[in-house]
């Protein structure tokens, strides 16, 4: 009994298995255990996937950052863009030239969208200047190896293609000024035919027939800047434009075409053929016509034909080349100044180049809105007025033909 006891307490427990069980074990450990062999491989794979995943997202996540400025400077360019643009009347002209003019822009600065706009190529030339400067600040206290080379070059280099740089600037300025003038003198044409054509519906038809025929076409008539102004401002809002002018059946023809100042042109051209007029007149009112195709192919040929592009490429790529050696040329001179050196040539160089590109679409530029409003109110004026004059020039003749004896002497 004590030998019993003492192999129970030192010897191990028995591992012996009936031969019933061995038999049967292997099927059971085949219905109960699965294989392992391929629980390494998945979970190798998807912390391979895993770390491609953070790898993507960091990246993602970088250039999201990288490009939070550019993307609200691009914002608060485009809302500059679309904002309605005014009329100058007199109040405003002589705000326009008044002494304190230099102070209110210099107050304006940091609303203007020019200045916003100039906000990530500044910032990013700047920090080059930092990085430069403090790489040779560290050279020069000994902070990095004395076998790397301190960035500087001859300032001859700046000093001979200086001109260079001059000349696309201003040039590049200059053709998309010219653009400018060409928009405003083509909508000058617009509008000054749209009046032409009006008045001489409004007075070369009075048949009270035609009365009918006459309003649909002087609502065509008023209709046609703002649907080309919609044909040439994006995000344009035509139909609310349109709805005071046209009936619902002509809105919706005009809405699903593809060129609506055309079907504009169409109506206008089916309602001259409807009205009983003489064929001089008639023929003389289809030749204001041509003034609104012509309308149409200069503000469609500034749309469709910018500035050509290598022109605008050369002048970034000059520019931008220009101020990442500008530290580099200025160190030998400036030293740290180079920063505040480059930080105002940067403002005051992509500053002209912006305005460039941005009078380079010449619409937005323009008071269209306020145009087209004023073409509309001088043909409802004339409209109304129409009556009053005729009346009042009648009743002159009137009292000129009374004065007058039937032999052509006045009476005395």
């Amino acid at each position: 009994m004590k030998q019993a006891t003492f192999r129970s307490k030192i010897l191990p427990p028995s591992h012996f298995i009936p031969k019933t069980l061995l038999k049967l074990q292997p099927s059971i450990t085949t219905l109960t255990f699965p294989s392992k062999s391929p629980n390494p491989l998945t979970f190798k794979t998807l912390s391979c996937l895993e770390s491609q995943s953070q790898s993507e997202t960091k990246t993602l996540t970088l250039i999201s950052v990288l490009r939070a400025i550019p993307d609200w400077a691009d914002r608060v360019k485009e809302r500059g863009v679309k904002q309605k643009r005014t009329l100058y009347s007199h109040e405003k002209w002589v705000e326009h030239r008044s002494s304190l003019r230099h102070v209110r822009h210099l107050l304006s600065s940091l609303s203007s969208r020019v200045i916003l706009s100039l906000i990530p190529p500044v910032i990013a030339f700047t920090m080059v200047a930092v990085v430069i400067a403090s790489y040779n600040s560290a050279l020069d206290y000994h902070l990095l190896p004395g076998f790397l080379p301190v960035l500087r070059a001859s300032s001859l280099p700046y000093q001979l293609t200086a001109p260079a740089l001059a000349l696309l600037l201003v040039f590049r300025t200059e053709a998309s000024y010219s653009r400018f003038v060409d928009g405003k003198k083509a909508w000058t044409q617009i509008i000054a035919g749209t009046n032409d054509f009006a008045t001489m519906v409004i007075s070369g038809t009075d048949n009270s027939t035609d009365a009918c025929i006459k309003d649909s076409l002087l609502r065509y008539i008023m209709a046609f800047p703002v649907a080309l102004k919609g044909h040439v401002i994006c995000d344009s809002d035509v139909s609310g434009d349109l709805q005071d002018l046209l009936d619902a059946d002509d809105l919706a023809i005009v809405l699903d075409s593809k060129h609506r100042p055309r079907c504009i042109i169409e109506f206008i051209s089916q309602s001259l053929q409807l009205l009983n007029l003489e064929a001089t007149k008639q023929n003389m009112l289809e030749s204001k016509i041509s003034c609104f195709h012509e309308g149409i192919g200069v503000c469609e040929q500034l749309m469709g034909i910018p500035i050509p592009l290598s022109y605008t490429r050369l002048t970034s790529r000059f520019l931008v080349l220009w101020h990442l050696t500008l530290p580099i040329i200025l160190w030998d001179d400036c030293h740290w100044i180079v920063v505040p050196a480059t930080f105002i040539s940067a403002a005051s160089l992509f500053c002209i180049e912006e305005v460039g590109v941005l009078i380079e679409e010449p619409f937005p530029m323009l008071a269209l809105d306020e145009l087209c409003n004023l073409v509309q109110s001088n043909i409802r004026e004339a409209i109304a007025t129409q009556k009053v004059i005729r009346a009042q020039v009648s009743a002159k003749r009137k009292s000129h033909s009374y004065q007058h004896c039937a032999n052509g002497w006045p009476n005395s």
